[in-house]
């Protein structure tokens, strides 16, 4: 898994770098096929946006997230990201079991 952070108008610091890749470490333990993740981290006035592009196998999941503090921003946005890898996750495995057996 590849994580690319970029920062708008921020910089990135280590801690957040950290904080970063801490947190999607959870997301790879529910799908563990991720194959590049793309962070921005922006601010605007007083709103803290973080987004991410996440490639999953042959799906790309978009989300993000605005809040007053960077780190409250970055886990919402995690939380939708995880939440649609699992959906993508169960859809993948309920597609594998009903496939229906060849007769002959």
């Amino acid at each position: 898994m590849q994580i690319e952070l970029t920062g708008n108008h921020v910089e990135i610091t280590p801690a957040l770098r950290q904080y970063v890749e801490a947190k999607f470490e959870r997301v790879e333990r529910h799908f563990d096929n991720l194959i590049g993740i793309h962070v921005v981290l922006s601010v605007e006035k007083q709103r803290h946006k973080a987004e991410a592009t996440v490639q999953a196998g042959r799906a790309t999941v978009f989300a993000d997230a605005v809040d007053e503090d960077m780190y409250a921003a970055v886990d919402s946005m995690l939380d939708k990201i995880d939440r649609q890898v699992k959906k993508h996750k169960e859809k993948i495995t309920a597609h594998r079991a009903t496939r229906p057996r060849e007769q002959g």
